[in-house]
């Protein structure tokens, strides 16, 4: 069942947003080459409890980290830990913050100084279906429209989308209804209602779609080692169109 949230319960998703937003912009200059991921977990685990809430991610379904942090073929749920970032690289920060009852999520793939030419489309490519995807929000709308957007983007950009995860609908819980799916076709699925907010997050390859997961069960790779970038915001479906979240 899709909760429609309240005005009260909206308020409340903002303040959380801004503040996973937050963390997002301050690690940022952080993402140099010589820093560790476990480094860039302990810096935003940090910042999110000196503002009063709490690392969603840390101990959810046993996940001992605050952040999720995944590097180059790394699709998603990455473990932080002694990796050293390299000049080159590529990485994905995914934070989500629970602050007065309410979970606010978000990431974004950065680059570690100077990335090649390979590296530089997956992440714009990956960015473009973020927005594109947003751009298909509107009350009357459909999750179709959505999921339609962004793979037709990526399949004109001979890129892939990894079909195994989506977003979600957030709020008081962690994940919660809709799914969120990243392909699909328009005008099908659930019907968008104003007070709806989920996030949407495509986890776009430079190859082919197939992943498998790592033996630590959390982090999951391309099967094929190509490079693998996603951005996500949380949304708030309007009377009038869409509000992102955690959009500073």
């Amino acid at each position: 069942m899709i909760h429609i949230k309240t005005p009260e319960e909206i308020l409340g998703m903002r303040r959380t947003c801004r503040l996973a937003a937050a963390t997002l912009k301050m690690i940022e200059p952080y993402i140099q080459p010589g820093i560790t991921t476990g480094e860039l977990n302990d810096i935003c685990h940090q910042f999110i409890t000196d503002h009063g809430a709490i690392p969603s991610p840390l101990n959810y379904r046993g996940f001992p980290k605050s952040i999720c942090t995944s590097v180059n073929q790394q699709v998603c749920h990455g473990i932080p830990g002694d990796r050293v970032l390299q000049q080159g690289d590529i990485i994905n920060v995914d934070i989500t913050t629970y602050l007065d009852g309410f979970h606010g999520d978000t990431s974004k793939t950065f680059p570690v100084g100077t990335v090649p030419l390979k590296a530089g489309k997956i992440m714009r490519v990956s960015r473009e279906c973020l927005e594109l995807g947003i751009q298909a929000v509107r009350p009357g709308g459909r999750l179709g429209d959505i999921g339609s957007a962004i793979e037709t983007h990526a399949q004109q950009n001979r890129c892939s989308i990894v079909r195994e995860y989506c977003g979600h609908g957030i709020g008081r819980s962690f994940h919660e209804e809709p799914a969120v799916l990243h392909y699909g076709k328009a005008g099908a699925g659930a019907e968008l209602l104003p007070g709806m907010i989920f996030t949407i997050e495509p986890m776009v390859n430079l190859g082919k779609a197939a992943i498998k997961h790592l033996p630590d069960n959390w982090t999951v790779v391309t099967k094929d080692h190509s490079l693998s970038a996603q951005f996500e915001h949380t949304v708030l479906v309007t009377p009038y169109g869409v509000e992102v979240l955690t959009e500073l």
